[in-house]
């Protein structure tokens, strides 16, 4: 069986070192957004959800898909952010029969908090002018093959 169109049978050294690069990233950016998420008395899960709901309520089978985990788990964790107030549960205008969970002034407000705490790459990206910022984050959505993030809330994920 041959490669896909366009692939090698194997990477060149500098791909595998970026493969790598990415998977330490995104080891240092998940422990670094838990503790984070810990300083304000949230999991990891649930201050992902709340970040998933700061720009608009979302249907639990929604959160369900973007947090990759079963719509039982979404509804304890929808649960436990409602009983601290950061989280509501409406009614869907266009279909009554769905839930949406939507962010509450108090979870929005949380979550900014959090997101500007979070320290993951600040001091290092810091050290890049602008430009390199840009072609940084220019680079990284075409490599994720998007021109804009779905909800800048799922990278935190």
């Amino acid at each position: 069986m041959s490669p896909p169109s366009g692939r090698s049978g194997s990477a060149d050294p500098v791909t595998l070192e970026v493969v790598e690069l990415i998977g330490a990233a995104v080891a240092r950016y998940h422990r670094e957004y838990d503790e984070a998420a810990a300083r304000y008395a949230l999991t990891g899960a649930q201050a992902r959800l709340l970040a998933l709901l700061t720009h608009r309520p979302l249907p639990m089978r929604e959160l369900a898909r973007r947090l990759r985990c079963e719509p039982s788990n979404v509804t304890g964790i929808v649960d436990r952010l409602q009983d601290r107030g950061l989280v509501e549960r409406r009614p869907d205008p266009d279909d009554r029969r769905v839930k949406l969970a939507a962010a509450t002034a108090e979870g929005r407000r949380t979550a900014e908090r959090m997101r500007t705490a979070l320290d993951f790459a600040r001091a290092p990206l810091a050290e890049l002018d602008p430009g390199e910022r840009a072609l940084l984050r220019d680079l990284l959505r075409r490599v994720l093959d998007t021109g804009q993030p779905e909800n800048s809330g799922d990278r935190r994920d």
